[in-house]
């Protein structure tokens, strides 16, 4: 049997059409290889083009990239997290990610989000999706050591700081997230935890209780102080459905919310973005839609049709 690869399996999920369970047995190790090669806060050059959550909607995710300029040979990436759960093909959309990971490796930074976790996969629905296309929880597993190995931010130039969620009481210094050891389950609370889980809001200045359970909610005065202490102009983050696709979120202009999951769980109805970054830093927002339902490929057609390959 001839062995394949990246071109092949990148050629078969833009199918959306899943691997053979041997195939993402190899692919995960090879993506694992490269993220234990990276850092905690992965530094990235722009010109880049910043993601975020997509949550399986493997159709909007084609559209992002042509609406981004193209694949990660032509254009620099870097992706919030938040990768599976909620739609219909998170296999297929964690899955092309990867691949693209595996043929194009300084190209495309994956921050991890915090749906990119075993406790919250299973209740979401990536770990029943693994179930109903492989019959077992194989390669669900195999992701999910992936997951562990993901970066917990990104920095641009230096001075974008890319996270999923945002930033902790117990996190000051960039310094004290590259010294996290990342290569876990998400802990309930701490450092880790609230870099997925924190929200910005106008209600506090400083910090308040999360209503999500976990993380913390943080003001204005908490993100011009971490900017400054860190020579940062800009947190982007991701986390939070927003109608219009991006939000700053406080007068500075110092925290946006970059959100690039459309008609999110196919009924929200909110356009989409991605956040181009060039030399100068300076944002640029191109807006996109969800692609038209007679595009996709119905779920259970998709699921299907692989047990009599």
């Amino acid at each position: 049997m001839v062995e394949r690869g990246p071109d092949a399996w990148l050629e078969q999920v833009k199918q959306c059409k899943f691997l053979p369970e041997a195939d993402m047995k190899q692919l995960c190790e090879i993506v694992k290889e490269l993220l234990m090669e990276e850092s905690n806060i992965q530094p990235v050059q722009s010109p880049v083009t910043v993601c975020g959550d997509i949550h399986g909607q493997f159709h909007d995710l084609l559209e992002l990239f042509r609406v981004a300029g193209g694949e990660p040979d032509e254009v620099s990436y870097v992706f919030l997290g938040d990768f599976v759960d909620r739609g219909y093909f998170s296999l297929e959309t964690f899955t092309l990610l990867m691949c693209l990971k595996a043929k194009y490796p300084d190209k495309l930074t994956l921050v991890r989000g915090n749906h990119e976790s075993r406790q919250i996969t299973q209740v979401y629905g990536f770990y029943e999706e693994c179930i109903t296309k492989y019959g077992s929880t194989t390669v669900w597993k195999y992701c999910c050591q992936v997951f562990d190995f993901l970066a917990l931010a990104a920095i641009i130039d230096g001075k974008v700081l890319c996270v999923h969620g945002g930033l902790s009481p117990e996190i000051r210094m960039l310094d004290q997230i590259r010294v996290l050891s990342r290569a876990q389950e998400i802990p309930h609370e701490g450092g880790f935890c609230d870099l997925v889980w924190s929200d910005p809001d106008t209600t506090t200045k400083t910090w308040a209780v999360s209503p999500r359970g976990a993380g913390w909610i943080f003001g204005h005065q908490v993100a011009r102080e971490f900017n400054h202490v860190n020579g940062l102009q800009l947190i982007a983050r991701a986390h939070q459905l927003v109608m219009e696709g991006f939000k700053y979120h406080f007068p500075d202009n110092d925290v946006v919310t970059v959100w690039s999951a459309p008609n999110y769980c196919y009924r929200c109805g909110n356009v989409a973005s991605v956040m181009k970054l060039q030399d100068d830093l300076d944002p640029v927002f191109s807006i996109f839609s969800a692609v038209e339902d007679t595009n996709r490929l119905a779920p259970q057609q998709a699921a299907r049709s692989e047990y009599f390959l």
